[in-house]
């Protein structure tokens, strides 16, 4: 679990709910008119704008990858592909088979290696699931990003369907509060889920998937790099350029010969 994202949700709506309930009751903000704008408004207008094959795959991996975090760093990345360097190294690339790992994705570069693929094939066969990838979560965080946009737009609109039925009814005042909450909450629910659920889980998306496209370029550099029987060292130092520059040369620092 990503506890930023979890920590950012339940704060907001901590704070939201503490402002309804300091001045009145849940009720009160409840209108399933403004709720039918927002939500069929947004589904409407998202539909219209991505096929339903981006939708399906962005919106399920979009959410997963906006609460979930890479368990392994990039540090632990490079030591352990260093340990697998020495590993098929001494026992050549079949004993990478004994050898369980974190990551997924490097399972896979791992198993190929094991199994004697080419390294034609290793890198054209990653790297396209790589790009597969990455191009699921980008669809992820444009679909979000497109519901935050249309979100508060709809809500404009919610409101001004209120507004109207309200001034068409100035006659009778039992209809002028139920139109006037249409009026009001449909531009409440729009800002709410915009900025308190779409936007920030579309610039988390575009954060992890700057990660990931580092990480997993790493991670197939470092299986190619099995493939040929890169020593350990030669390993850990090539891989090192994928960290930011202070931790290189801590590193350096660190693995020098005494």
């Amino acid at each position: 679990m990503d506890l930023t994202s979890a920590l950012g949700v339940v704060g907001g709506a901590v704070v939201v709910v503490s402002l309804i309930l300091m001045g009145g009751d849940l009720k009160t903000f409840w209108d399933v008119h403004a709720l039918i704008v927002i939500g069929g408004g947004a589904v409407a207008a998202t539909l219209l704008r991505f096929p339903l094959s981006s939708i399906l795959h962005g919106m399920p991996l979009g959410m997963k990858y906006a609460f979930t975090m890479r368990r392994i760093t990039q540090r632990e990345l490079i030591d352990e592909i260093a340990n697998l360097a020495d590993v098929a190294r001494k026992q050549g690339p079949l004993g990478l088979e004994k050898v369980e790992t974190e990551d997924p994705f490097l399972a896979k570069g791992v198993r190929y290696v094991a199994d004697g693929y080419d390294a034609n094939f290793i890198r054209d066969a990653m790297e396209r699931d790589r790009e597969t990838f990455l191009m699921h979560l980008d669809e992820g965080q444009k679909i979000y990003r497109a519901i935050g946009d249309c979100a508060p737009a709809f809500g404009m609109v919610g409101t001004l369907i209120g507004m109207v039925q309200m001034f068409a009814n100035m006659t009778d005042p039992s209809k002028l509060g139920p139109f006037m909450a249409i009026a009001l909450l449909a531009t409440l629910y729009g800002a709410v889920v915009a900025n308190l659920w779409c936007l920030p889980i579309a610039d988390k998306l575009q954060v992890k998937l700057h990660d990931e496209d580092v990480n997993r370029t790493l991670i197939i550099d470092g299986v190619l790099m099995l493939r040929e029987a890169k020593s350990p060292q030669i390993v850990r130092e090539m891989l090192l350029a994928y960290l930011p520059e202070a931790h290189q040369h801590h590193d350096e620092v660190e693995t020098a010969p005494a």
